[in-house]
């Protein structure tokens, strides 16, 4: 972990002024090269990059800094003894795609232990009323990229959802996984993910630009998706209804140019209507799988997948169910008792211990559905 200076100081102070666009800020922080050089009391005479109508605003500001001062003195106390990364903009363990982005942010805070600067690094986003669909969508996709890129680097916001699912199922399958949150480093939100955040920390991270005691309020949601879309190479929506903060992932990866994927879904689901628009609109490749990512992204996988219809340590009659479960959907208790002439109570065994091999999942009505 880097050591904070006065140069990170000055840095975080910046961020704490008042009415101040990022734009402006980030052009005049480029232009003098430092966060230190930009609160120089001749700083705006050596630059013309701030515009003539925020020029007031800005010497007021920087002549009357104390409070910005305080909170930032604060801030990297904060850091310092919760052992937070502090990342300015000109760090070398600032994202490098991140920093290619117009509005990205001045300063990051990151506790964690996964690089943000790893080969593979990819965003997962979706609805936050994820579908039982959508879960095994995540699950199915993790568990067969790390056949593929073992080493990526899972990106998502932490949220209810295919947030938090990806999450976990990064996790469950070795992955690092890095929670861009729309908060300070003092809480998490929601609080349910208190456990998984934790997870996180020792597996990956968690990341913001936002100083501690900012609330998540909703407009904060919609400036961390930046950073979500920024520091990956490719970002996949899962399941997406045709309004929600995934399809401004989306816009705002295509802003970036930025790769763009998406799952397809049936066309009356309303959680799939966003993701099949992306698809018809071509804002969007169409994946099904792990394979068709890493193919269309031209990554080099370390090995082949293991294909889906390699079931290990699958007795006879299991096989025989499974076999029958893949002409369809989702497949009745009664379909298989009639075709497999199996009892029911045997039949109930079996579909049980499939469950528990993660092959099957009982979905209501007596259905069942392979995963």
């Amino acid at each position: 972990m880097s050591t904070i200076t006065q140069e990170h100081i000055n840095a975080i102070t910046l961020t704490c002024f008042e009415g101040i666009s990022l734009a402006n800020l980030l052009r005049l922080y480029q232009h003098l090269g430092s966060a230190t050089a930009v609160l120089q009391p001749d700083a705006l005479s050596q630059s013309d990059e701030i515009e003539a109508s925020q020029r007031e605003k800005w010497q007021y500001v920087l002549d009357n800094r104390q409070e910005a001062v305080r909170r930032a003195e604060k801030q990297a106390a904060f850091c310092e003894k919760y052992g937070i990364q502090v990342l300015a903009f000109n760090d070398k363990d600032y994202p490098l795609l991140l920093r290619q982005c117009v509005d990205a942010p001045l300063v990051l805070y990151y506790q964690g232990n996964a690089s943000l600067n790893a080969s593979h690094m990819i965003s997962i986003v979706g609805t936050r009323r994820i579908t039982e669909y959508g879960k095994d969508l995540c699950r199915h996709f993790c568990a067969d990229l790390r056949q593929l890129l073992p080493d990526a680097v899972i990106v998502s916001g932490l949220a209810y959802g295919v947030d938090i699912c990806s999450h976990r199922a990064a996790l469950q399958n070795g992955f690092s996984t890095i929670g861009v949150v729309a908060h300070g480093n003092d809480m998490i939100y929601p609080n349910l993910h208190r456990a998984t955040a934790r997870e996180m920390v020792r597996q990956g991270g968690i990341l913001t630009e936002y100083t501690i005691r900012t609330q998540p309020r909703a407009e904060n949601f919609v400036r961390r998706n930046r950073i979500v879309a920024g520091m990956s190479a490719a970002t996949i929506v899962v399941e997406s209804a045709k309004k929600g903060g995934a399809l401004i992932t989306a816009r705002l990866a295509q802003d970036y140019d930025r790769a763009i994927f998406a799952f397809p879904g049936r066309i009356d689901d309303e959680y799939s209507e966003g993701t099949n628009k992306l698809i018809a609109e071509n804002r969007a490749q169409l994946i099904t799988s792990a394979q068709d990512f890493v193919e269309q992204m031209s990554w080099k996988p370390v090995k082949k997948a293991v294909q889906r219809e390699l079931f290990p340590q699958l007795t006879d009659e299991e096989q025989r169910i499974v076999d029958m479960m893949k002409q369809s959907s989702q497949t009745s208790v009664n379909q298989m008792t009639q075709t497999l002439q199996c009892p029911v109570q045997k039949l109930s065994s079996l579909l049980f211990q499939l469950e528990m091999k993660g092959i099957v999942r009982a979905i209501g009505g007596g259905f069942y559905k392979l995963l």
